[in-house]
Parts: C-alpha cells; structure tokens; sequence
C-alpha cells in the first residue's frame, strides 16, 4: 500500500513541471529549441529594422530611434504587466481605457487639486491597482469569463476618463517636472527616462516571474488551475494577485504616456490593447496559459513600435497601417496554436 501523498507536494510538482521549460538553460541547444519562438520573434525584428532602413534613411536616425523607444516604452509596460494574466490563461481588455484613466486621475491630482508630483503619480497607479483587482474579484468570486469582466471594465474606464475629465486634455504644468521626471528627461545621457523606467520594470517583471512566489503560482494556475487548486492552493488569492500586478503596470503606463504627452488625454487608449496583448504573443507567450517570458514580450513591443513607425515614415496611410498590425496579430495567434496543438 502506497503512503500518503504529502499536502502540497503535488503542487510542488505542479509549479516545477510549469517552470522547468522556462528556466531550464543548462546546455545552449536545449535553450535554443525550447525559446523558438522567442528567437524567431527577435529575428522578425531585425528583418524589420533592416528593411525599413534600407526603404527609408529617415527611419534609422538618433530622433526617430528615440521616437520608437518612447512609443515602445508605453506598450511594453502594458504587455509586462498582461504577461502575466495571460500566462495564467486570462486575458486583459482594459488595458488601453485603464491606462487613460490612470492618467486622467494623474491630472487630476496634480493639475485641478494641485497636489505634489509623486502624490499624482501614486493615484494613477493605484487606480491601475484598483482597476486590477476589480477585474480579478469579478473573475474568481462571481465567476465571469475573463474576457468578459475585462471588456466590461474596458468599457467603465473609458466612460469614466471621459466624465472625470470632461472630454476635454488635462495639462500639466511645464515647470512641475513632471515630463522630464517620467518621460523626456535623461537620468542617463541619451536614454530617455520613459525607456530608463520600462527597463526597470521589465527586470522587475523578470525577477518576479522567475524568482518568485507569485511567479510560479502564475505559471501553476496556467498550467493547470483545478489541479493547483486541489493541491491546497488559494487560486482565487494569487489570480486576484496577479491582476493587481497587471494593473499596477497598466497605472504606470498611464504615468508614462501622460508625461510624454504632456497632457492627460482621455481617449488616449484606444487600441493599445490589442497592441500589448500582441506583443504579448508574438513573444511567445501561449493564450492557453502556462508558458510566457518577460524578454519575449520585451521583444514583441520592439516589434510592434518598430511595425507601426515604420509604416509612418513609409507614408502609409494609417486604415493600411490597421490592416497590417491585424494580419501580424493573427499570424502570431495562428502559430500559437500549432505550438500548444504539437505539444497536446
């Protein structure tokens, strides 16, 4: 007769299982074979670098490089953040309305009730935290389909960055600091500091995925929810959690746009969404849940800013530009599926 299973050793087996195949680089081969669709996502990058500056000699310039980190900078906070939902199996619509709302408060706090800087920047991201665990609360206890609880946040935040605002920019001061704080200033010469902060977080991301508690619970409750939850786990804990996370990036981004525009603009997310969420799967990162990397996703935003900007300075009309984005998210998303059909 087989002894008890030990409480928590099948998690334990759950969250190694979940893990291996994203941390295992013993040996480069294997690395290789288990990232292809990391290294060909960062090949699709290089492809687009060198054939937009070979069709343009206005795309490599230091301006228009800048010009495509600052753009990067915004989609690739939002995507940090949603790799984890995803990962999870989740998935995250409220990305774009949530971060105008987030830097609609940010405006609110610091331009109509002339609060300090930090103070602006505190409620911004905490309204992303609160968006966060909303939507987290929404799934878990009342049992709503992700994409359902997410759409209809999407669609309360924009409602509610228009009415906050008045339909109309909220604009920041030119001598408070702000922009140059956290957007077009250079704590290090050269770098805008917009791309200073979407560093810091894409290592603090990578820790948290990898180094973390919260980390392996996402990759467990991807893989395999019910069986996580039957080892002992409080799935409905670590996915509000997880939300949070996601939403506090979804604040930080608003910061970080509001700062680059100068202005809070309520509409101002339309369609990020989609961009993140992209970026998010060109990186290799499966809807199924269970499998993602931080670095992935970092790649996919280049890829993505670079797509979009380079379309620009090409002189394509933006209803193309559309189309084009379309058919590159439905590329990634058709061989997402034939990655998790081989492996089923």
């Amino acid at each position: 007769m087989s002894a008890p299973q030990q409480p928590g050793s099948s998690t334990t087996t759950i969250i190694q299982t979940a893990v291996s195949e994203n941390t295992d680089k013993r040996d480069i081969v294997g690395f290789l074979k288990k990232q292809a669709q990391q290294s060909l996502a960062f090949g699709t990058l290089v492809v687009l670098v060198v054939f937009f500056a070979i069709a343009s000699p206005s795309f490599f310039t230091v301006s228009n490089i800048t010009t495509v980190l600052l753009s990067t900078a915004v989609i690739a906070i939002l995507a940090l953040g949603t790799t984890f939902v995803i990962i999870t199996g989740g998935i995250d619509l409220s990305l774009g309305t949530g971060m105008a709302l987030a830097a609609v408060m940010t405006g609110v706090f610091v331009t109509k009730m002339g609060l300090p800087v930090w103070v602006g920047v505190i409620g911004g991201i905490a309204t992303g935290v609160l968006m966060g665990l909303i939507n987290g609360v929404n799934i878990t206890f009342l049992r709503l389909p992700p994409f359902i609880a997410t759409l209809a946040m999407m669609m309360i935040a924009g409602g509610l960055a228009l009415v906050i605002s008045g339909v109309a920019p909220i604009y920041f001061a030119a001598d408070n600091g702000f922009q140059q704080a956290f957007a077009i200033g250079t704590l290090i010469p050269g770098l805008p500091n917009a791309v200073l902060i979407t560093g810091i977080l894409a290592v603090v991301a990578w820790l948290v995925l990898s180094k973390t508690l919260l980390g392996r619970y996402t990759f467990a409750i991807g893989s395999n929810e019910e069986a996580t939850r039957l080892s002992g786990v409080n799935t409905r804990r670590w996915t509000i959690l997880v939300y949070m996370f996601a939403g506090a990036f979804t604040g930080i981004a608003g910061v970080v746009i509001a700062a680059r525009l100068g202005s809070a603009q309520p509409q101002i997310g339309t369609g990020y969404e989609l961009q993140a969420i992209a970026a998010v799967i060109i990186g290799g990162t499966s809807l199924l849940g269970g499998r993602g990397s931080i670095l992935g996703t970092v790649i996919g935003a280049l890829i993505m800013s670079v797509l979009v900007n380079g379309l620009r300075i090409l002189s394509i009309q933006s209803e193309w530009q559309n189309i084009v984005v379309g058919i590159v998210v439905l590329i990634a998303v058709f061989f997402d599926s034939l990655r998790n059909r081989t492996r089923t």
